[in-house]
């Protein structure tokens, strides 16, 4: 679901919305995740799951092409957890719909 999925999803919901302020809408959440991101919060939308910054540590790496060793500079990352609703509502619908499941055996 891209960002014009999710607007045109809650106009349908909610008809007092016109497509203007359903746009407004997702935007002003999205930016308020991504703001309190930035400064370091975490958000928890209960039943959904949480949101939180990373922090992945200095590292040495290489580059593929040479060789050579490159130092990686820290770097904070956005994190997601799904919550147990949500784990537990796509587990349950993925099984009624018969998608993913277990990879099929290997013959020896």
């Amino acid at each position: 679901m891209t960002r014009s999925d999710l607007v045109e999803e809650l106009a349908a919901r909610f008809s007092q919305l016109t497509h203007r302020d359903a746009e407004y809408a997702v935007k002003t959440i999205l930016d308020a995740v991504g703001d309190a991101l930035v400064r370091g919060h975490r958000i928890e939308i209960r039943g959904f799951g949480s949101f939180s910054v990373n922090r992945r540590p200095p590292r040495m790496g290489r580059n593929p092409r040479s060789g050579e060793a490159v130092a990686i500079p820290e770097k904070r990352v956005p994190h997601f957890k799904p919550g147990k609703a949500l784990r537990e509502a796509v587990d349950q619908r993925t099984a009624e719909l018969g998608v993913g499941g277990e990879l099929p055996q290997r013959q020896a």
